[in-house]
């Protein structure tokens, strides 16, 4: 019986060794045929612009091609979920976004995934910085002059948004906390919806991505008050950050991430998360990046990414349950 032990435990330990065997051959091999980025947004759109951008740097470092998969629909849930579901071999990977990783789980009150436990979280890929932005006919040159402004006449002032739950709401409701004014809240059916009405003053103000507002801040229809990120945009290098005005919660960017199913295996995740911190350092695709606004994100490891996923999460809880915001 002893004996019989023994050859039971030596045949179980063998079998796990060659599956780890397998797994990281498998690893040194990938990748071995072309990579599926599945874009949660239809073609043409910034995300859709950013992933293609990606895409193409990491196909050239991988050795490989990355063909873009464009899945739009249900607000990212859809691409989401096919991913979520697909095999766990590094080959179908997903474009995720603040709004699929961040913002759904906390506007949704079911999702057929759990943001936490169905993805490998592998690594962080881009910012986009918001910038606030005022009609001209409002009479504030700075962001000091519209939040006095708006101190003393409570009410009076519209922020638009690209709809309830958006990132342009949430921090919008974000500026008012911090801030310490009070500004109703104008929601439409997407960011490219509110620009007339702002443009054309029926609302004064907005918090939006830089891509969907330089033109006309350069045209000199809308003025650039201040830029959601750390560190000033290149895009915009003479609007301040809300942090040189003391305002240190706006640190609020739309930022992108690679995610795979979850369960696949640690060396290729690895493997990619490294050729991400290398595309980083490349002067090509940080320059075709920061022409459409956005910035190239601090490489992560995918443990780091993975935690700040859940806290991006738990920050965006608190806000929209402070603005009164419902999860459908």
């Amino acid at each position: 019986m002893a004996l019989k032990k023994t050859m039971l435990r030596t045949c179980v330990a063998a079998a796990i060794a060659s599956l780890g065997l397998a797994g990281a051959a498998q690893a040194q091999g990938y990748p071995a045929r072309p990579v599926t980025l599945v874009v949660p947004f239809a073609a043409g759109g910034s995300s859709d612009i950013l992933a293609r951008a990606f895409g193409a740097s990491l196909a050239a470092r991988l050795g490989q091609p990355v063909v873009v998969e464009n899945k739009p629909g249900a607000a990212g849930i859809i691409a989401s979920d096919y991913v979520a579901r697909a095999q766990p071999d590094g080959y179908t990977l997903l474009f995720g976004t603040i709004g699929t990783h961040a913002i759904n789980p906390v506007l949704k009150k079911t999702l057929p995934f759990d943001v936490a436990k169905s993805f490998t979280a592998i690594g962080r890929l881009q910012d986009g910085p918001l910038v606030l932005v005022v009609n001209p006919g409002l009479q504030v040159k700075n962001l000091q002059g519209l939040i006095d402004y708006a101190r003393a006449n409570p009410d009076k002032l519209s922020y638009a948004s690209a709809g309830i739950g958006a990132i342009s709401h949430l921090a919008g409701e974000l500026f008012k906390s911090e801030a310490k004014v009070e500004i109703t809240h104008v929601p439409y059916k997407g960011g490219g919806a509110a620009m007339p009405d702002l443009l054309g003053g029926q609302v004064q103000l907005m918090l939006e991505t830089i891509p969907n507002t330089l033109s006309s801040v350069r045209a000199g229809k809308l003025r650039a008050l201040a830029i959601s990120s750390d560190a000033r945009s290149a895009s915009l290098p003479d609007v301040p950050t809300f942090k040189e005005a003391g305002l240190n919660k706006l640190n609020v960017t739309t930022w992108t991430g690679l995610f795979g199913p979850a369960g696949m295996p640690a060396d290729v995740a690895a493997r990619l998360n490294a050729e991400i911190a290398k595309i980083a350092t490349d002067r090509d695709y940080i320059t075709r990046i920061e022409q459409t606004g956005s910035e190239v994100a601090k490489p992560m490891t995918g443990e780091q990414f993975a935690s700040f996923v859940s806290s991006e999460v738990s920050r965006w809880r608190t806000v929209a349950q402070a603005a009164g915001v419902q999860p459908e």
